[in-house]
């Protein structure tokens, strides 16, 4: 082609492509932006599990307490953890990726881990208010009859409630783990190298950011809609064990 000849439409497009994916191999900038991803994903939403079911558990248990039998010790956490939920469900994410990220681990060069730790705290108490609302949903008459077999309240719980609270929390802590896997983005703003990072920084080397950032977004909507898919098994294979 000669240096003057005007370029057509898909020429510019190959090129384009060519310099956001291909060449000097920035293709492996995205691959481990989405295992980065991943990781964060899933560190965070272990810990936030975690973070959600203690929280969960004492304040449900704090919550139905009989009238004149209120434990002090359950009322000083029940409190503690309120000034929790409130906070982080009160604050912005990227408020808090900064404060920990720029001022409690400001001497950290762990980006990622740091990132990981501020989504699964953020994660938990959003995950916290999920299994309360299952578990209150829980008819009171099923703890009656688990404590009139002679179990006691823990067995109750994990034998009886639990098992049913799950069932109908199971759709919302789905949302809530693709919010927590788009999340992850976010911690690009402290240094984390994840997919959004990767597209940035492959944007800013070639002066053209629409196929980076439109490539990482193609990437986020396709592991959102395959795990919404593998969600969506999981739940049609709950009601059919219900049907049994």
């Amino acid at each position: 082609m000669a240096a003057n000849e005007p370029t057509t439409l898909w020429q510019q497009f190959y090129v384009l492509f060519y310099q956001a994916f291909i060449e000097k191999d920035r293709w492996l900038q995205y691959l481990n932006g989405v295992v980065t991803t991943l990781y964060v994903t899933v560190l965070a939403l272990l810990l936030g599990v975690v973070l959600g079911v203690i929280v969960a558990v004492i304040r449900t248990a704090h919550d139905q307490q009989r009238p004149g039998h209120r434990n002090p010790v359950l009322g000083f956490f029940n409190g503690l953890l309120k000034v929790y939920v409130t906070v982080i469900r009160g604050t912005p994410m990227m408020v808090q990726l900064m404060i920990m990220g720029l001022v409690i681990f400001a001497s950290s060069r762990n980006f990622v881990m740091v990132g990981a730790l501020t989504l699964g705290i953020n994660s938990g108490a959003y995950t916290a208010e999920i299994i309360r609302g299952g578990l209150m949903s829980v008819d009171h008459g099923q703890m009656e009859a688990g404590r009139s077999l002679g179990m006691n309240y823990t067995d109750t719980m994990r034998f009886v409630v639990v098992p049913q609270a799950i069932k109908a929390i199971l759709p919302a802590l789905g949302n809530e783990f693709i919010v927590l896997l788009k999340d992850t983005s976010l911690i690009s703003v402290i240094g984390g190298k994840e997919l959004l990072y990767a597209a940035r920084s492959v944007a800013s080397r070639n002066y053209e950011p629409m196929y980076p950032y439109v490539g990482a977004a193609i990437v986020y909507l396709l592991l959102v809609m395959l795990f919404t898919w593998l969600l969506g098994i999981f739940e049609r294979r709950l009601r059919a064990s219900d049907r049994r």
